[in-house]
């Protein structure tokens, strides 16, 4: 019995120190801060933080699907998980390409956050013979560089070390109420 409780204790404090070490609680959340974790990102984060997405828009609000509770984060912790591994085993590649999942999931998240400029029933109805290209082409086939831009390699964005506290959306909303009052 003690054996077995020695063995436990230390698999639950390799657990709790993986989990800390790794600021897995951060993956919960949508903070952009947490997609730098890793220096791997850092030519992404600093593109973003540098576009006008910066005071819109997350990571999450465009690389994560939307549907609902259950897909968003059963979608997080695949991806974390696959993030997970490829770094423990350092496998990082020197370019980062979107799979799939992320491709649809960013295609949807445009879609959704612009539907006003790329909704079609205004569109129609003015111009009936309108060709819909988003069915033909995704958003990033025209907007690639939206907002991170061309990167290239891990060493492809200038000063892309240099960590930027950037203040969330809820950060920025809760300063303009403290300056309301």
């Amino acid at each position: 019995m003690k054996p077995v409780i020695i063995l436990l204790g230390i698999f639950f404090g390799l657990a709790a120190y993986a989990i800390y070490i790794s600021k897995a609680p951060s993956y919960l959340g949508d903070n952009p801060e947490t997609c730098i974790n890793c220096h791997v990102m850092n030519p992404q984060f600093y593109d973003w933080a540098h576009s006008s997405h910066r005071n819109t828009a997350t990571c999450n609000d465009c690389h994560v699907p939307h549907g609902n509770v259950f897909e968003k984060y059963l979608f997080k912790a695949e991806d974390g998980l696959r993030h997970a591994t490829i770094f423990t085993l350092r496998t990082e590649p020197q370019v980062i390409y979107i799979r799939e999942a992320g491709r649809k999931a960013v295609q949807a998240n445009c879609i959704r956050c612009h539907e006003k400029t790329v909704g079609t029933g205004f569109i129609y109805s003015v111009q009936p013979n309108f060709h819909n290209y988003l069915k033909d082409r995704t958003c990033l086939d025209c907007h690639r560089e939206t907002p991170h831009k061309r990167v290239n390699g891990l060493s492809s964005t200038p000063n892309a070390l240099v960590k930027t506290k950037i203040k969330s959306r809820t950060e920025r909303d809760e300063d303009e109420e403290e300056e309301k009052r």
